[in-house]
């Protein structure tokens, strides 16, 4: 059968789509973006009926989108969530447990992003994919668009494969397909693609943009987060060239430096003249910007963080964000008021490669004080799980300076951390610091 026939022959509503989870089923939820609206509340609509029960499903950063459909609170003993990357969702699904006096609804599966498809495939054994795609082009493949990060891997392995297709999902080039032939049913729903506001830099995280940028060659090739800070810091880039782009996530900051021609990956070692990315959430510029564009290729995340991988481009800067950071320099980005907050994502695995490159930087950055200046983010002990550890954390950035920790001892790093703490808690510190026989 040719392509138009096997799409003919798979295309169904939401509904019947939605009837092929059976229960017990292990899912993959597509992360973000990627989240189809239509099947997701098909399958919540089956949960409430009844119609289904103990359906696991496994995913990494949920959005509205499933909040108000499969992640409701009141399908959490149908539905139960697997989640290996917090939002606001968990965290409101576990507040409203807990204060309800029941166990928590969510388990949480510590892992590195970039083992996520070993993860879900081998160890889960994940057997349904449920994500939203692209059009199909005229060789019968969807493209994973904003997502191919562990939907493309799980495409692979798992028997059932449910695809929303969406006109406004952006066709983009690399390893990030499926061929019709694999897919199990298609559901068409043209509904717009999330999209999540610019965050506009405060005074601190200008601060910390232009001490970044100091650190950034021109020739270098990028990797950043989402968030205020990281647009400080690609603001702060402007006068910048030749960047390149290699990075789990691609944000309205490196799309704009794109656009204005200061990030064109001519330096870059590994895929030169392209861009590579895992998935992307950010505004209709940066969709936009994706469809179409060979400039741009999404692969795996199993690929693109690969500190093995990552290490291959030369120059290769990480800039992530941490929570916490102890005298010794260990880092905890995942963990705040005694809880789960997000988890630990792909900063290790940046964070590892970064180093790894020849010339490149590993950079920790966060402004130094927390809860409007009432606590400090820079500790005598961590509050919650170690993200880096101290013997991996390189560059530290607050507001107040820059520290190299590599090659320090504890002492001399306690002391550089102190250094870039709010001057407000700077004794404390000491003290913490002589208390631990660390001056």
């Amino acid at each position: 059968m040719d392509a138009k026939a096997l799409y003919a022959e798979r295309l169904m509503t939401a509904e019947a789509a939605a009837r092929l989870v059976r229960s017990g089923a292990k899912a993959a939820m597509g992360l973000g973006v990627s989240q189809p609206p239509a099947l997701l509340a098909a399958l919540a609509a089956r949960a409430e009926r009844g119609e289904v029960e103990d359906v696991n499903l496994y995913y990494l950063l949920s959005t509205a989108i499933a909040g108000e459909t499969v992640l409701r609170y009141e399908l959490m003993d149908r539905i139960r969530p697997w989640s290996l990357f917090h939002s606001a969702v968990e965290r409101r699904l576990e507040q409203r447990a807990a204060e309800e006096g029941r166990p928590n609804p969510v388990q949480f599966i510590p892992t590195g992003f970039q083992q996520s498809p070993r993860v879900l495939c081998d160890e889960v054994g994940v057997d349904t994919l449920i994500c939203t795609v692209s059009p199909i082009d005229e060789d019968g493949y969807f493209s994973f668009g904003t997502n191919t990060d562990y939907a493309k891997p799980v495409s692979e392995t798992a028997r059932t494969l449910l695809l929303e297709v969406n006109p406004h999902m952006p066709r983009v080039f690399g390893d990030c397909t499926v061929h019709v032939s694999r897919v199990t049913a298609v559901v068409e729903n043209a509904a717009p693609l999330l999209e999540i506001p610019k965050a506009q830099p405060q005074p601190a995280d200008r601060a910390i943009g232009e001490i970044i940028a100091g650190l950034v060659e021109d020739g270098a090739t990028l990797q950043m987060g989402i968030g205020a800070l990281p647009n400080a810091v690609c603001d702060a880039l402007r006068d910048h060239r030749d960047l390149g782009v290699h990075t789990e996530m691609l944000t309205p900051g490196l799309v704009e430096l794109m656009q204005a021609g200061v990030a064109n990956h001519a330096s870059k070692t590994l895929h030169p003249g392209v861009g590579v990315f895992a998935f992307s959430m950010g505004d209709r510029n940066t969709y936009g910007f994706l469809d179409g564009n060979r400039a741009m290729e999404a692969r795996p995340v199993s690929y693109v963080n690969d500190p093995a991988v990552i290490a291959r481009n030369a120059r290769m800067v990480s800039v992530n964000a941490t929570l916490q950071i102890d005298l010794s320099g260990a880092c905890c980005s995942e963990y705040l008021n005694g809880r789960q907050f997000t988890a630990a994502g792909g900063q290790l695995d940046f964070v590892r490669g970064a180093y790894a490159s020849e010339g490149g930087r590993s950079i920790i950055a966060c402004h130094s004080t927390a809860a409007k200046g009432a606590a400090s983010r820079i500790v005598a002990r961590l509050d919650g799980p170690v993200t880096t550890p101290r013997n991996d954390t390189h560059i530290v950035v607050t507001e107040h300076g820059w520290a190299n920790l590599k090659g320090l001892s504890t002492s001399q790093r306690a002391r550089a951390l102190i250094a870039l703490a709010d001057p407000a808690f700077r004794e404390g510190l000491e003290r913490d610091a002589r208390d631990q026989g660390l001056i």
